[in-house]
């Protein structure tokens, strides 16, 4: 039972609905207003334009063209927007639920980034610092001179080391194993076909293997976080599952997320979905492995729900605090991350290359509503996010669907910027 004093009693009675949560959550201790209440006014933006967003989610879903969706939009401190659309499977009609977990592939390269980053400000290391004086399987690289001829191919000497900076930003001259040329071909083998058990092993196949060009001479998505996740185990004395959940995941209350799902939460991971030759959603045969992981990989290989990755999303928002008032890091290191590194080496219009993110450097190339210095990523199965510091603004949205497009990447911050009407 309450005992409220009769100050408390007063406040309370003249307060909204809204403030009433807010002073219960003074009061009682419970979690903070932004995690109970959507409230699009506070935040300044139009609740009227927010249902445009989810209309169009949800004609999508009408449509046949996705399973479901969890949206969620952050601004000014409160949330905006928390939608749960659709399905978490479209054979058994599984509604989607906004604890719903997903599997969040590439966008673990920004939670890997920022984790690195903090052993940084522990001064383990400088940015412009060789890999192989940490790992020596680096120390000899080799850049093939036709990636079509493969790993096979004549190769030539680097000109200069893989140094951690172009591990940070796709410059290292690794491949994703994603490229059509067959040393692309010969990086999945190595990376994934072979199933190393362990990040080393892994990031030992790709170090036998020759460059796709010179380090720092171009942007080629990579699997260069991989060896960011080895770094992370090389300074930290953890494996970067460990140094996830103690210095990230568990001061930021991500409760959800990891490279593992605990059984009693299994029925909350989303199913993958695909297409088949008429075009319609059916259950992908490939469905990921939710235990058992034992690769702490730093390209892909995390879990995750929306409401967790936004937690993620405001470290950045806040200056490098977590909303329990750890400082996990600095705000000039958030400025450092959100910078473009690469020059014009990344070839998207308006964007460029920070540690971790691509960033916006000139809004009207982009010919999208955005700001400059908005960070953002995606992930192989649709989930996608941003933050957007000049307007204290994340977004998330999350499906579960192969192959890989980025048209909901592209629609969602058109409805989210809309949306902005103070």
């Amino acid at each position: 039972m309450i005992n409220w004093t009769l100050t408390q009693y007063k406040l309370i009675m003249r307060l909204n609905v809204t403030s009433i949560l807010f002073a219960l959550s003074l009061i009682l201790g419970i979690q903070p207003l932004t995690a109970q209440v959507v409230d699009p006014a506070l935040a300044g933006m139009s609740a009227e334009r927010l249902d445009r967003y989810t209309n169009y989610l949800q004609q999508e879903i009408d449509a046949g063209k996705v399973p479901g969706f969890v949206s969620m939009v952050y601004r000014n401190g409160y949330l905006a927007h928390y939608e749960a659309l659709g399905y978490s499977n479209v054979d058994d009609q599984k509604a989607m639920i906004n604890d719903n977990i997903f599997f969040i592939q590439s966008m673990t390269k920004a939670v890997v980034s920022t984790a690195f980053m903090m052993l940084y400000e522990e001064g383990h290391f400088q940015l412009n610092d060789p890999v192989y004086w940490y790992l020596p399987e680096f120390q000899n690289s080799r850049v093939a001179l036709d990636p079509t001829e493969g790993k096979k191919g004549d190769t030539e000497p680097v000109k200069g080391p893989i140094r951690i900076i172009h591990l940070l930003t796709h410059t290292s001259g690794l491949s994703h194993g994603l490229g059509d040329s067959q040393l692309d071909q010969d990086y999945m083998k190595a990376m994934y076909m072979k199933q190393p058990v362990t990040i080393a092993e892994r990031v030992q196949a790709m170090a036998s293997l020759p460059l796709i060009g010179h380090p720092g001479e171009q942007w080629y998505y990579s699997v260069s976080p991989g060896v960011l996740s080895r770094l992370v185990e090389h300074f930290s004395g953890m494996t970067t599952a460990e140094f996830l959940q103690e210095r990230l995941f568990d001061p930021l209350g991500m409760e959800d997320t990891g490279y593992n799902v605990d059984e009693a939460k299994h029925d909350r991971v989303v199913t993958l979905h695909t297409y088949n030759k008429k075009g319609h959603l059916v259950l992908s045969p490939e469905q990921t492995s939710k235990t058992g992981n034992t690769v702490f990989g730093g390209g892909n290989g995390l879990f995750s729900t929306a409401s967790d990755y936004l937690k993620f999303c405001r470290l950045f928002l806040e200056n490098g605090k977590a909303t329990n008032g750890t400082q996990l890091l600095s705000p000039k290191t958030i400025e450092l991350m959100g910078q473009n590194h690469v020059s014009d080496l990344y070839q998207s219009p308006g964007y460029g290359f920070g540690l971790g993110f691509a960033v916006i450097t000139n809004l009207a190339d982009t010919k999208a509503l955005g700001s400059v210095g908005r960070l953002s990523w995606s992930g192989a199965f649709q989930t996608f996010f941003f933050i957007d510091p000049a307007e204290k603004l994340a977004a998330v949205l999350m499906t579960q669907i192969e192959p890989y497009s980025g048209f909901y990447g592209r629609k969602m911050p058109q409805f989210v910027y809309q949306a902005i009407v103070d």
